[in-house]
């Protein structure tokens, strides 16, 4: 066995592992299980069968990555985990697989940062560059766009989705999406303000970002009905394009939109 994998790791004869791939002390990988370069599984991991990790992703110990989504529908169908690249998944993370009833796979994009005891549930699509921070949980079908930060504790009802570059604030629950660019909080929450200093660093110009401004408050400060907002809201995206994200994103929210 490779001096890069401890001797006491079991792992499956069908499961391929890249050449220089570490595996720490009592850690199990089933079949029909692909792990790619340069990534790292610390002790006493379970990696459950049909479960794709790509490159230079570290792995905590006592994280349990693919099993068995909690849904008593599952009828032990091959459905799979798929994780890519450069990705930070801390100690005691559960991430289950994906169901028949929604595409058969749980994904978590790249480079993205999932601190502990974060549970994502079966058939969740997490995009990039995405920060969970500790105890947060994401039930089933779940959709995180790019570069969202969600608070620890944040709680997200199944088939909730969060637009990109928004931001949650510790304990926050969610039963409604949250558009793009907005912070939110409390339980059921609410829309606060844009994340404007997320959007400083991200490289988002000051016009850009005043034109969000004036969006969130057209959306949630204004007496205007939605589909008043969205009129007047198209208005300043047809001179900012990033405000479109946001239109587009509330026209195609299947739960709603927090207000």
């Amino acid at each position: 066995m490779s001096q890069m994998i401890h001797n006491t790791a079991i792992i499956a004869d069908s499961a391929k592992l890249a050449d220089d791939v570490k595996v720490g002390a009592y850690t199990i990988i089933e079949e029909d299980v692909t792990i790619g370069a340069g990534t790292e599984i610390k002790s006493h991991v379970i990696i459950a069968k049909h479960t794709d990790i790509g490159e230079n992703n570290r792995i905590f110990q006592f994280s349990s990555i693919g099993e068995e989504p909690q849904d008593k529908k599952y009828n032990n169908e091959a459905t799979r985990t798929v994780i890519a690249n450069n990705n930070t998944i801390r100690e005691y993370v559960t991430i289950n697989r994906g169901t028949i009833d929604d595409g058969g796979v749980t994904q978590i994009g790249s480079n993205n940062w999932i601190m502990a005891y974060v549970h994502i549930a079966h058939d969740c699509r997490l995009s990039d560059n995405i920060i969970i921070a500790n105890g947060t949980t994401l039930a089933g079908h779940v959709h995180i766009d790019e570069h969202v930060i969600l608070g620890g504790f944040t709680k997200l009802h199944q088939f909730c989705r969060i637009g990109a570059h928004a931001f949650t604030a510790m304990d926050t629950g969610f039963q409604k999406d949250l558009p793009p660019y907005v912070m939110a909080q409390g339980n059921p929450a609410k829309p606060r303000t844009i994340n404007a200093e997320g959007l400083k660093r991200r490289g988002f110009s000051q016009i850009e970002i005043n034109a969000i401004k004036k969006a969130f408050r057209l959306l949630y400060k204004s007496d205007l009905r939605l589909e008043e907002a969205l009129i007047e809201m198209q208005k300043l995206a047809d001179e900012q394009a990033v405000v479109q994200i946001m239109i587009d994103f509330i026209k195609t929210s299947n739960r709603s939109i927090v207000r």
